[in-house]
């Protein structure tokens, strides 16, 4: 397999960040770092209980309330609904309150000191209602259903079948920079500049909110510290909150959520509850797997049909079922709605299936790499939804050489159960891709301009918040087209001036939408000929070069069967994890993971490499330190200093070896990488807590209290 760093000029190199310098060195400006004249300062009042009725609000007078710009429910002009996939949660809570820190007012004024004090002067008088703050007994608002086989029929020719339950907690973000966004009109038009990933949602919903066309409203991107999911649908909240307040106002408004407030309001990973029965021949041989997955999807829907829609799509892991039975429900509680996370419900599932896998191995005496092996997908495989494997995933190929940098086998074997030592291991996959007919239905375009300097500016909605798409749109661009990289211009997003390339989601961005830069970058070396940009520019004028998405040959999919292609390809990994559990406080201490990936081709290794550690980092997390602790549906730990995310002392060693396996409609044969990593840390850590300790783990995360109850 040929190397892409010596057969492409820009595409498979470690080339700089484009961003980096200005980040690095403070020169780069947040939305918190914006100030417009005459700017206000907004803040939300929130709910305070979990469910009820509001019956009164006083205004005290310790505040001159003359001097403030106050919105209720009855300002929003338009529809009262954050628009999303279905239109349940409001702008503004009008009575009934669903969920704690629900919206239920906004204030501004010019001093930022009298806005928080102001805030602590309005009193909300409630009839408190009884809540559901746990998966079960709420209201189901999604149900999925996958089967294929005769289920009881090979459970019946099954030698063993185990049946266990799976717990996973809901997870913070902990981006970098909390939510913000800063809002002005000018007449009947709105421009709104934030913190956020996709553009185009905040567009809809300033659209539905304010009763507006698509030229009344832009939406501009700016730096974004972060996001791993959690700015993808609450931005638009505050977005609204904002051009709430600047229209009552007549005046700019800047709205910042501190960090208690943005980590008590903003949505977290679904937790999950996982009852999975998988049966199996003495020698490892699954025959059926019948796999219960339930989501707290919250108050509101979110983005919970897509999240709940990917975990049970990749319930069934990377391997073969004569017979699989998949169901997959969504729960409404009083608890604030959860969303996106990085991995949207795949971490859940294949938590569920990589433990019980785990478990099984045990249950047979067979090693749980040989366990994995013996059932991997190979080509000519159907999946339970029916989509045949026409690529390898090579997976052999991934375990094995996890298997061989780790010294897995030396280490299984000198460890032995219960010495407070432990080696793990997992392999998973992540669907690269909006799923099913997401991409078509999005239709993303991509346009090149050439401008009379000589560069090349990428016009597109994609967003930079960390990842690296910058740099590698400019890669790709700069490859397509055969001009240097410093040639090639990455416009920022902003709605007016940019085609609709759809969200910075689903691992998409580099595999869907740089391949959109390709195609547009190659059509644009065709129009050049022997022309240099700048030539061409002079002896032409301006060439504007524009691609729509079209989907690759061969791929179906039924949204109301779930049957067909969930996804065009996958990734595919392997990571084995070592632990040591101090003997007496029980303190898990992740030491390493080594990781073996295949992303297809690998446009910008360091950027890559950076991807899969930070996932690694961020699922070990999940599995041993990162608890979000509710009473009474309220995070009663929205605070850095008690919600405890690893830190560089705490962040393992990691090893990370890409295995590429270029994907023919991918760009240059690239694949998802964003997601992926974080699918397979947790299975892989519980697995070696249980070794080290001999004993069951099912839940994550798993903390020292858990382990010395």
């Amino acid at each position: 397999m040929s190397d892409p760093a010596t057969t492409h000029r820009s595409v498979g190199r470690s080339v700089d960040r484009r961003e980096g310098r200005a980040k690095v060195t403070g020169a780069i400006a947040y939305v918190d770092d914006l100030t417009l004249p005459g700017m206000l300062y907004g803040k939300t009042i929130r709910s305070t209980i979990a469910c009820g009725t509001i019956r009164h609000i006083e205004f005290e007078k310790d505040v001159p309330w003359d001097e403030f710009t106050i919105v209720d429910a009855g300002d929003v002009p338009g529809k009262n609904i954050v628009h999303l996939i279905e239109e349940d949660q409001p702008v503004l809570c009008e009575a009934v309150v669903r969920h704690r820190e629900e919206p239920i007012l906004l204030i501004a004024h010019p001093d930022r000191q009298l806005v928080e004090k102001a805030a602590r002067s309005v009193k909300i008088t409630y009839e408190e209602h009884p809540a559901i703050l746990e998966i079960g007994p709420g209201k189901v608002h999604r149900e999925i259903l996958i089967e294929d086989g005769d289920l009881e029929a090979e459970f019946a020719a099954s030698d063993v079948v185990i049946e266990r339950t799976y717990r996973t907690g809901a997870q913070e973000h902990a981006y970098i920079e909390p939510q913000g966004f800063i809002a002005q009109w000018d007449g009947d038009k709105v421009h709104a500049e934030g913190s956020h990933q996709c553009p185009f949602y905040v567009h809809e919903a300033l659209k539905t909110a304010f009763n507006l066309t698509d030229e009344q409203v832009n939406v501009a991107h700016c730096t974004t510290g972060g996001a791993f999911g959690g700015k993808e649908d609450f931005p638009s909240i505050v977005a609204i909150h904002a051009a709430l307040l600047a229209k009552k106002s007549g005046r700019p408004v800047k709205l910042i959520y501190d960090r208690n407030e943005d980590m008590a309001s903003s949505t977290k990973r679904h937790p999950s509850l996982s009852t999975l029965r998988i049966g199996a021949t003495k020698d490892g041989v699954l025959r059926a797997l019948d796999f219960d997955f339930r989501l707290d999807q919250g108050a509101y829907v979110t983005l919970t049909p897509v999240v709940l829609s990917r975990g049970v799509l990749h319930a069934f892991g990377c391997y073969r079922w004569p017979a699989a039975r998949i169901r997959g429900r969504s729960f409404f509680t009083n608890s604030p709605p959860y969303g996106a996370f990085r991995g949207f419900g795949a971490p859940q599932s294949l938590f569920a299936i990589e433990a019980h896998m785990s478990l099984l191995a045990e249950q047979l005496s067979i090693d749980p790499a040989e366990l994995r092996r013996r059932n991997f997908l190979r080509p000519g495989d159907t999946m339970p939804t029916g989509q045949v494997m026409k690529e390898d995933p090579n997976l052999e190929a991934l375990l094995d050489r996890a298997l061989e940098l780790s010294d897995y086998r030396a280490k299984r074997s000198a460890w032995k159960k219960g010495s407070g030592r432990g080696i793990g291991l997992s392999t998973f996959m992540h669907g690269a891709g909006f799923t099913g007919s997401g991409e078509v239905y999005l239709a993303s375009r991509v346009a090149l301009e050439i401008r009379e300097d000589g560069k090349v500016v990428i016009l597109q909605a994609n967003t930079e918040m960390g990842q690296g798409v910058e740099t590698v749109f400019q890669q790709i661009c700069s490859e397509a087209v055969g001009i240097p990289l410093e040639q090639v211009v990455f416009r920022r997003p902003e709605t007016a001036f940019v085609p609709n390339s759809g969200p910075t989601v689903a691992s998409r961005t580099t595999m869907i939408v740089g391949r959109l830069v390709e195609k547009a970058g190659k059509q644009l070396r065709g129009k050049l000929g022997e022309l240099s940009v700048a030539e061409h520019y002079r002896k032409s004028g301006p060439l504007r070069i524009e691609v729509q998405y079209e989907p690759p040959p061969g791929i179906q999919w039924d949204e109301k069967t779930y049957k067909g292609s969930g996804y065009p390809t996958y990734a595919w990994a392997c990571d084995v994890v070592e632990v040591s559990i101090d003997p007496v406080t029980a303190e898990i201490k992740t030491e390493r993971v080594t990781s073996t990936v295949d992303i297809g081709t690998v446009i910008n290794p360091t950027l890559a490499q950076g991807q899969v550690e930070g996932g690694v980092a961020q699922g070990v997390g999940w599995a041993t330190s990162e608890k979000v602790a509710l009473r009474d549906g309220a995070m009663t730990n929205a605070e850095m200093m008690n919600y405890i995310i690893p830190t560089t002392v705490d962040v393992p060693e990691i090893t990370v070896e890409f295995l590429p396996n270029p994907y023919e409609y991918g760009a240059y044969g690239s694949k998802g990488v964003g997601e992926l990593p974080m699918d397979g840390p947790a299975p892989a850590v519980t697995a070696a807590v249980a070794h080290a300790l001999d004993r069951e783990i099912t839940q994550v995360p798993v903390q020292p209290e858990d382990l010395l109850e």
